[in-house]
C-alpha cells in the first residue's frame, strides 16, 4: 500500500452520490449539488447544500457514480478532508458532513465549530 497518497481534499460516499445523481436526473440539465459554509448556525458556522448549474473557476468539483458536488475554495479551508454522506433513518433522510476540522456541532447536524 502507498502511504504516500494523498487524501482526496473532499469525498463523496456512494450513498451520497447515489442520491445526489437521482436529484440531479429528476431535476434535468445536469446540476451540481453546492456544499458550502457560511458563518452563523449554532456553532459558528453551518453548512448550505444547493443545486447549482454554475461552475466557477475556483471550485473544486468531484464527481463519483454520476454525481457532482461543488465546493468552492473559501468553503474548501473548512471542508478539507471532509466526506459527504447520505443518512437514511426512520426519523428522515438528510445529508451528513463528516469533517475531521469539526470540533463540536450541535443538535440540527448542519452547524458546527472550529478550534
Amino acid at each position: 500500500m502507498d502511504t504516500n497518497v494523498a487524501a482526496p481534499p473532499f469525498a463523496l460516499s456512494a450513498r451520497a452520490a447515489m442520491r445526489i445523481a437521482a436529484i440531479a436526473a429528476a431535476e434535468g440539465g445536469d446540476p451540481a449539488l453546492r456544499v458550502a459554509v457560511l458563518a452563523g448556525g449554532c456553532s459558528g458556522f453551518q453548512y448550505k447544500f444547493e443545486l447549482d448549474r454554475s461552475r466557477q473557476p475556483d471550485d473544486l468539483v468531484v464527481r463519483r457514480d454520476g454525481a457532482t458536488v461543488l465546493v468552492d475554495s473559501a468553503s474548501l479551508d473548512l471542508l478539507a478532508g471532509a466526506e459527504l454522506d447520505y443518512v437514511d433513518e426512520l426519523m428522515g433522510s438528510y445529508f451528513a458532513v463528516r469533517n475531521p476540522q469539526a470540533t463540536s456541532g450541535c443538535g440540527c447536524g448542519t452547524s458546527f465549530s472550529i478550534d
